[in-house]
């Protein structure tokens, strides 16, 4: 093939359209589809330590932040269909986090989203393509949802939504209401979306990335429930504090990528560590994360040794707050 390809350079025209057409028959096409989501707003009661206790240590109390732990929040909940009457269920490590958005580049994302919360809403995401009717935000026809209404937001996964040249597989985005974004983001009106580079899915249904056994997501922020009162700064990790979070489970030898996000105010500068494991950050080795307001960080580590380990913030005030849950390594 490259020998008739290299004499077609007597006529230049041959040589580029077979040039051209060995590499559309060695490189994956991927044929973008429309992935279609059914998200609600939902007003509910939110517990920050659904145990009362300190999972962390046992023989403390939850302090300040104990005094009370349950208020209410807004919350994006999945749905089956256009009914809306069947929730998605979620894992447990997900918290108070809405449903993860999945597409592969070259797709586009219809989300149909529904306002049962009692004020307007919507849904504004990073990242990825739209006009300015789907952008969720600043005047456009999906900026704000009222009460009991519906609108179908439609947006573009261009290359450019996708994982750059030095990024892993998959690439994470924050999602979140944006009528009056710091009100509703600290209501709890988050989610993310992972984007999987074209021929990376699992298979055209699955847009979830192959060359990971697992994902999880984890939102870093500092929920203010009692204007600046102490003892109102849930110091959270997906809205649950003092290791009240679970369900964060691996093996040994799994291929595992997490991804961080943060939101909040200046006083959320966060640096992610992990206990018993390093991670791999765009080629860097290291064992800490740097998040700050608006952060979205994805990357990928391979568990060497079993343990129930500690994953928290290293801000030390950050700490005391209980900005901390463990990890478990089978």
């Amino acid at each position: 093939m490259l020998t008739k390809i290299c004499s077609s350079f007597l006529y230049p025209g041959l040589a580029l359209l077979a040039m051209t057409l060995l590499c559309l028959s060695s490189s994956p096409v991927h044929a973008g589809k429309v992935r279609e989501y059914w998200i609600a707003a939902e007003k509910t009661d939110w517990n920050y330590a659904p145990t009362g206790t300190n999972q962390i240590d046992p023989q403390s109390d939850l302090g300040v932040w104990g005094k009370t732990l349950t208020y209410t929040k807004y919350r994006y909940i999945g749905y089956t269909d256009s009914s809306f009457s069947q929730p998605i269920p979620q894992p447990e490590w997900m918290g108070i986090l809405g449903p993860t958005i999945r597409a592969v580049v070259g797709d586009t994302i219809k989300v149909h989203f529904l306002n049962k919360a009692d004020i307007p809403l919507s849904i504004h995401p990073h990242g990825v393509m739209y006009d300015k009717d789907n952008e969720g935000a600043d005047g456009g026809k999906g900026s704000s949802i009222p009460s009991g209404g519906r609108y179908t937001y439609s947006w573009t996964v261009d290359r450019d939504a996708g994982p750059g040249p030095d990024d892993p597989s998959s690439v994470v985005w924050l999602y979140h209401s944006h009528v009056m974004a710091e009100e509703e983001i600290n209501l709890g009106l988050v989610g993310t979306l992972i984007i999987t580079a074209a021929g990376k899915a699992h298979s055209a249904r699955n847009p979830a990335p192959r060359d990971v056994d697992q994902e999880f997501i984890t939102l870093y922020m500092i929920f203010n429930e009692e204007n600046d009162e102490e003892s109102g700064l849930k110091h959270a990790i997906n809205g649950q504090i003092f290791g009240n979070l679970s369900g964060f489970e691996t093996r040994r030898g799994q291929r595992v990528r997490w991804h961080l996000v943060a939101l909040g105010n200046e006083v959320d500068n966060h640096t992610v560590h992990w206990h018993g494991q390093t991670v791999l950050d765009h080629g860097r080795r290291t064992d800490v994360i740097e998040l700050m307001p608006a952060s979205m960080i994805s990357v990928d580590m391979t568990p060497r040794s079993p343990g129930n380990w500690l994953f928290h913030c290293h801000v030390s005030d950050h700490m005391m707050a209980g900005m901390a849950t463990r990890w478990l390594v089978k």
